[in-house]
Order: structure tokens, then sequence, then C-alpha cells
């Protein structure tokens, strides 16, 4: 564990997780209340596979070096750990530890913020009174207190039903920073933390997509959001329903395929008639899609997600000469889309038609290798018992 030296002569330790590749943008993780402990470093190892260095400092040092605590069974002894906290030393050791990393010789230069609970609070303090290259902050505790003057970009990620943080705390934070904070519905405090009770795995994905997105943009200079492109043009397909509005995310010869169905089309002329007369009019109102995982490359998004409907009006463009059935669809839906500039170039769309079909009754599995709903179930929790065989 390598050791640093604070601004007024110390020094205390961190983890620091390396990239495979060796060499890559620096990272300052913020603790939890917790300490630096398990979870802490898995969050460290989990940024260095994504190619980023990733450092968590100790910042109790001053109080208990090294202490390792857990949620479970030590909720009361962190509190009072909290509370002897001095909050601008941790700023400044946090500091420290984001020098330690610009200078490191894995490190490009570039170094962020990101912190939870604690450390969420903190990462927005580091964007406030210090200068990171950007900060992102997950259920930030108490942020309303030291609201200032941002330094650099910010992303903070906020639970709905957060019991420290109220609706008229978020709508404070957001009166104060209204395109940094991203707003979780149904989720709790430390959503994000896995094996926690409050782990809401959809939330805590969609919030690390994002995440990831924002230090590539801000860490490693990416000239366009693939993120806020592709999240704009679903925007404007699901939410503002505009025809036109989803034809200006796109090129002028883009095309859409919907791979099961052979639905779409080619240009802007065919796309207008698509969109405007099929696929926006025929979206069922309680359309709605989970995230389940999201790949970024230069040019290139792999969305993994589920698509939830029921069948109240007709779908041409999924379910052509199906009058509806009124029946509940949850399917798997993979969208491969890749980018030309800042538009979208093509769409490939792939999902398990046969699943839907026998949600809707119009298969049988009993009769056929084919499965319902079990499919969408399964992709969100991998541990469901798998299709016996030889029986």
């Amino acid at each position: 564990m390598p050791s640093i030296r604070s601004f007024d002569g110390g020094e205390f330790s961190a983890y620091l997780a390396l990239p495979a590749g060796g060499r890559g943008p620096g990272i300052v993780v913020l603790q939890e209340i917790f300490g630096v402990n398990a979870n802490m470093r898995s969050v460290c190892d989990w940024f260095a596979e994504r190619g980023f260095i990733a450092l968590c400092p100790d910042l109790f040092w001053r109080i208990e070096p090294g202490i390792e605590l857990t949620p479970e069974h030590d909720h009361d002894r962190a509190m009072a750990m909290l509370g002897k906290l001095d909050f601008p030393k941790a700023i400044a050791d946090a500091a420290a530890a984001m020098d330690f990393l610009r200078t490191h010789p894995s490190c490009t230069g570039r170094v962020g913020a990101v912190g939870y609970c604690l450390g969420g609070r903190l990462a927005y303090e580091m964007a406030v009174r210090q200068k990171p290259d950007c900060a992102v902050g997950y259920y930030g505790v108490g942020i309303e207190q030291a609201l200032g003057t941002l330094n650099c970009p910010l992303m903070l990620h906020v639970a709905e039903l957060d019991k420290y943080g109220s609706p008229e705390i978020i709508a404070k934070i957001t009166a104060a920073h209204p395109d940094a904070v991203r707003v979780y519905p149904g989720s709790d405090h430390a959503f994000a933390r896995r094996n926690g009770a409050h782990y809401n795995a959809a939330a805590a994905e969609l919030a690390n997509l994002r995440t990831i997105e924002f230090l590539l943009r801000h860490l490693m200079l990416k000239q366009h959001s693939l993120e806020a492109i592709w999240g704009e043009h679903i925007e404007h397909e699901f939410s503002t329903r505009s025809t036109e509005d989803t034809l200006a995310t796109m090129v002028d010869d883009a095309y859409v395929n919907h791979i099961p169905i052979l639905t779409g089309g080619v240009g802007k002329e065919q796309l207008r008639e698509f969109y405007s007369k099929h696929f926006i009019p025929q979206m069922p109102p309680d359309t709605t899609l989970t995230p389940l995982s999201r790949t970024i490359g230069d040019d290139q998004i792999v969305d993994e997600m589920i698509f939830q409907f029921t069948h109240t009006i007709k779908m041409d463009w999924m379910l052509p000469g199906v009058e509806p059935t009124g029946k509940r669809v949850e399917v798997p839906l993979v969208a491969i889309v890749r980018l030309r500039g800042d538009k979208l170039a093509h769409e490939h769309i792939y999902w398990d038609q046969a699943s839907v079909l026998v949600q809707l009754g119009l298969l049988d599995a009993g009769k056929l290798p084919v499965a319902g709903v079990e499919s969408a179930r399964k992709a969100v929790n991998p541990k469901l018992a798998s299709r016996a065989l030889g029986v």
C-alpha cells in the first residue's frame, strides 16, 4: 500500500488498484463511513478493470489508522468516527491523494474524484474547494450544508428514498447544480453498495454506466458523450415522443433494423415514416426500459435492457397483424448503436420474439423449446435455476 504525505507533514496509507494496461487516468475513491474496507477495495478494483488507476486514501488515519468496519456490525462505531472527522483536513488529505496520483508513473496526469456516502460529500467539496478534473458523488450526505461554486464538472447520484436526503434537500442541491443531479426513483441510500441492504441492481448499473461515461469524457477527453447522445435519442423516442427531435439525433443516411421482425428503415425519409406512423404512436403508455449492462467503445454502444409493456394497443413495429391482447410482456433487449461524430448512424435491435409470443399466448412453451417471461427474470437474476436438461 502506498504512503501519502499530508499537507501538515503526516503520512497515511491508501489502497491502490492499477489497470491491466499499466497506465490510465486516475481516480481518488473517497470512502464511506466504514473506512477503507473490502467494499471500497472492490470499488477500486472495479474502476481498475475499466482502465483507471484507483486510489482510496485512509481518511480516518488521524482518528484510527487502518480501521475497517462493516455496515452490518459497526454502524454505531462508524457514526462515532464520522463525528470525530475534521472535514477540512479530510478534504486536504483527499487533495494530497490527488496530487500523489497526478505524479504517479502509471497516471496520465488527469485525476477525478468519486465518493460514496461520506465520500459523496467529500467528492462534492473537492469539486468546490480543490481542482480535480471532474467529480462524482453517490448519495452524498450533507452536501446541502456545503454548497458552493464548482471548479470542475460534477455528477451527483441521488436516491429518491434516502432518509439522509429529503425531497427538500434534493431540491436545494438541484437548484444549485441543475445539470449535475441524477435522481434514482425507488432507490434508497447506498443503492450501489453490492450485497448491501439497499442494493438496487438496476439503479446501480445505470449510475455506474453514467459514471464511467462521465469519467471517460472528462479524464480521457472524449470529444462526444456517447451516453448523452444515445440518452437524448431514447428520451425523444419514449418520453417526448417527437419524431423530428428523434431524427435530429441521427445522420441523414442512418438506419434502424429491428432484427427479429425486420422493421425499421434506411435514411431519414423512411425513418420519418417509421417513427411517426408506427414506432412512436404504437408504443404502449406503460412502456419501461430497465438497463442491465452497457459497453461503451470509441464510436459504439451495446446496451442490454429489459423491455416491459402491456399489450394494450396495436404494435405493428413489433407485432404486425396481432390485435391487442392486454397481456404483460417482459423481454431482454439488446441495442447495438454506432455513432458517426455526434449523431447516431445505425441501430441494430435484438430481442427474443418467441418469448414475446409465449407471453401473449401465441406460442405454447410446453410444446416448443422456447421460454416466456423467465428469460427476462433470469437476465435480471442469473442465479435463478436454468432449464433442466435430459429430463
